[in-house]
């Protein structure tokens, strides 16, 4: 899409088309840690076994991973507001569908179809927001509500599924995201015009490939089959050969190679390892450990979720004084002391000493590395590949979370949740030396 396919009134309207497309960015987040709290309920009244857990999370995450890079190119290809609307609309009726659901299986297709909703919404409402908002001080203002609805998406699904869920079942939890997508839909289908398709044809053949190679592979190392893995991985090689012959790619060759986006994509695969194994682990630590209710779970998420949101604010300003490498180091710096300091929490301590410090260096680490890594990931990509470098970075970032929540609920089995902690705390540590290597001083200068 260039710019040249969005109207003049449209591109100077302001900040309101931006308020639609950041709730869905939200309600997208949102649906991937709402859950989490409610997994005790969702395992009583369903009885699931910790596999079927994971999988209530895994089948959203999978599916929405899988097929960003497809929802992504559909954008460029179809245009970037149909595809949206698309999604937008399956997104609400599989979570009517969740809502309603009484029985296992029922629940993780509809998960699944949710996350399918969300492969379409996530990496056309990116491009639309990159599209509309590129001038220098305008685009590094919209990536920091972009970042801060990110962040408190994670830790405000906490909250609410607490709530919620504490107040009316969790089946409560899925209702709720039904207004909210229905009303995304319609302020998108108000506020924004049809843009022009690029047109083109989709790889089809490509996209199986890597969404069946993604699937094997996150299935075998989540369940430990091997066989599962090997097979992810032959796909996975299948894919990047079928790039290479393909005459319109799903991901072809010149997007990876502008800027630093391969660099941008490898550091937001470990942060949504991070992101993922916490928001998944520290409500279950809170209530099994703790001893919380799911109420008093996510209302101790609030410290964590205001802490993102001023992170989020402040990082392009810090930018405009510091090298976005010193800033984006620093913040995964913050979040791995966070997390360290997590996983030495006293198990019969009090919120203030066990959760309070940890929350505020998580929510500022979170908040920084989010913002800067979604910058770099569009950094120096064609206007017509918009919808793709949406998908990429959104790709990166859940499959790297469906196979982060795999390996650090392996961690758990023999460490507890405070292994996972610590865990996840070296995967941070992991990402500042990446960084370091890998980006220059001046990328987002």
């Amino acid at each position: 899409m260039s710019s040249a396919s969005v109207s003049p009134a449209t591109a100077t309207t302001g900040w309101t088309p931006l308020a639609a497309l950041a709730t869905a960015q939200f309600l997208v987040v949102l649906s991937t840690s709402i859950v989490n709290v409610a997994l005790p309920e969702l395992r009583a009244g369903l009885g699931l076994d910790p596999a079927g857990l994971s999988w209530v999370v895994n089948a959203y995450v999978l599916a929405f991973g899988s097929l960003l890079l497809l929802g992504g190119r559909s954008g460029d290809v179809y245009g970037l507001r149909r595809v949206f609307l698309t999604g937008a609309a399956l997104f609400a009726a599989s979570s009517l569908g969740a809502a309603l659901a009484n029985d296992v299986v029922t629940l993780i297709v509809a998960r699944a179809v949710q996350g399918v909703g969300a492969a379409l919404l996530a990496p056309t409402a990116l491009a639309m927001v990159l599209t509309l908002y590129h001038d220098g001080p305008r685009s590094g203002a919209a990536l920091g509500v972009w970042g801060a609805v990110s962040g408190v998406g994670g830790a405000a699904g906490v909250l609410l599924g607490g709530l919620l869920g504490d107040a009316y079942g969790w089946r409560s939890v899925f209702w709720a995201m039904v207004p909210l997508a229905v009303a995304v839909l319609v302020a998108t289908w108000r506020l924004l015009p049809a843009d022009r398709p690029r047109g083109g044809r989709l790889d089809l053949p490509g996209a199986l490939a890597v969404t069946l190679g993604l699937t094997a592979l996150t299935y075998g190392v989540s369940g430990g089959v091997w066989p599962a893995v090997a097979a992810g991985v032959l796909l996975l090689g299948l894919f990047l050969r079928l790039q290479r012959r393909s005459a319109d790619p799903l991901l072809p060759v010149r997007i990876l190679r502008a800027g630093p986006i391969g660099a941008a994509n490898v550091l937001m695969a470990l942060l949504g390892a991070v992101w993922l194994g916490l928001f998944f682990f520290l409500p279950l630590h809170q209530q099994r450990v703790l001893g919380y209710t799911p109420m008093e779970a996510g209302l101790t998420q609030l410290p964590l979720a205001l802490t993102i949101t001023l992170a989020s604010w402040a990082t392009p300003r810090l930018t405009r004084r510091l090298s976005g490498r010193v800033v984006l180091a620093g913040g995964l710096l913050l979040l791995a002391a966070g997390l360290a300091w997590l996983a030495r929490s006293p198990s019969g301590g009090t919120f203030v000493n066990a959760l309070l410090g940890p929350s505020v260096l998580i929510g500022a680490g979170l908040g920084a590395a989010f913002v800067q890594l979604t910058a770099l990931s569009a950094a120096g990509v064609p206007t017509a590949d918009s919808g793709l470098a949406g998908g990429l970075v959104n790709a990166s970032r859940q499959i790297g979370g469906a196979i982060g929540l795999a390996v650090l609920t392996t961690v758990s089995l023999t460490g507890g949740y405070r292994g996972t902690f610590a865990a996840a705390a070296l995967i941070a540590l992991l990402t500042v030396l990446i960084t370091l290597v890998t980006i220059r001083k001046d990328a987002l200068r």
